[in-house]
C-alpha cells in the first residue's frame, strides 16, 4: 500500500504554480500539499460535501484553470469533482452483487460505514465554468461533432505542458481511484484530458474521460465526455493496472460531447 504523505511536512513547501498564454487564452496550474485532517480546508470539505469519508489523498489547492480573454472559462478541482459522488446509495454493490459480495467481505469500508455511499469516489465531474460575470460565459450546446484525433496525432512541438492530481484512493487495498487532469498546448490547439481510472479488484474497472479541444482560431471548444465500464473477468490480467491500455476492452456506457462557445473580439474591437 502506498504511504500517504504527511500533510504537515507537505504543507511547508509553497505551491507549485504554472501559468502559459495561448493566444486569448491564459492557463494556470497550481500543485499544493493533501488535504489536512483538520483545519479550514477541512471544515470547508466537510461542508460542503455530504461523503461519510473522503479520499486517502485530496490536493485543494491543486487546480487547472483555462481562461479567454473575452471573459469565459473552465476550472478542474477536487472539491467539485467529488460533489458528484454519490452520497447516498452504492451502485457498486448493486451492479456488481454476488460478485461484489465475495470480492468485498473483508473491505474496511463495507464493516465501518453505516450510511452507503459510492466509496469507488465514482464521479462524472466535466469541470466547473466560471460564472464571474454572467455576461461573458460559453453558450453550451449539444453537437454531433467529435475531436479530430488525426489532428491531435500530429507531431507538434508542445509549448506547455502538465499533469495535476485531483484526489486518490487505494480502496481499502481492494483497487485504485485516482482523478488526474492533464494539459497539452501545440502551436496550432490544446487539449485537455482529465481522467477518473477506478479497479475494484477481482469485479470491474472503470474509466471516466473528459476531453477538451480547441483549435486556434476557432470561437469555440469541444467537450467529450466518456463512461467505460467492464467486469475484470473479461480483461486480460496485464492490463488491469494500465489506464490506457485497458480502455479498449471496456464498454461505452455513457457518452455526451458539447460545443462551448465564446465570444470572439473582432480585430478592430
Amino acid at each position: 500500500m502506498a504511504s500517504v504523505p504527511d500533510a504537515r511536512t507537505v504543507k511547508s513547501k509553497p505551491p507549485e504554480i504554472k501559468e502559459f498564454e495561448f493566444g486569448p487564452w491564459k492557463m494556470m496550474t497550481c500543485k499544493s500539499h493533501i488535504l489536512e485532517s483538520e483545519g479550514d480546508q477541512r471544515k470547508r470539505y466537510d461542508n460542503q460535501l455530504e461523503l461519510p469519508q473522503l479520499p486517502e489523498m485530496v490536493f485543494p489547492e491543486n487546480i487547472l484553470r483555462v481562461v479567454h480573454e473575452s471573459g469565459p472559462g473552465i476550472e478542474f478541482n477536487a472539491l467539485d469533482a467529488l460533489a458528484l459522488v454519490n452520497a447516498h446509495a452504492d451502485p457498486v454493490k448493486v451492479a456488481a452483487s454476488t460478485e461484489w459480495q465475495n470480492a468485498r467481505s473483508n473491505c474496511e469500508h463495507i464493516k465501518n460505514v453505516v450510511a452507503p455511499f459510492d466509496w469507488t469516489f465514482t464521479t462524472d465531474y466535466k469541470g466547473t465554468l466560471l460564472k464571474k460575470d454572467p455576461s461573458a460565459q460559453f453558450k453550451v450546446s449539444d453537437t454531433t461533432e467529435q475531436i479530430d484525433l488525426d489532428k491531435l496525432r500530429r507531431q507538434e512541438p508542445i509549448h506547455f505542458y502538465d499533469d495535476v492530481l485531483l484526489f486518490e484512493d487505494e480502496l481499502s487495498d481492494n483497487g485504485t481511484s485516482i482523478m488526474n487532469v492533464k494539459v497539452r498546448v501545440m502551436p496550432s490547439c490544446f487539449f485537455i484530458l482529465m481522467r477518473l481510472f477506478c479497479r475494484v479488484d477481482d469485479v470491474l474497472i472503470r474509466v471516466n474521460d473528459t476531453r477538451i479541444y480547441h483549435e486556434a482560431g476557432e470561437n469555440y471548444m469541444l467537450r467529450e465526455f466518456s463512461s467505460r465500464e467492464e467486469k475484470t473477468s473479461n480483461i486480460p490480467t496485464a492490463a488491469h493496472t494500465d489506464p490506457n491500455e485497458v480502455s479498449k476492452y471496456l464498454k461505452l456506457t455513457k457518452q455526451t460531447i458539447e460545443r462551448l462557445e465564446f465570444h470572439q473580439p473582432s480585430p478592430d474591437s
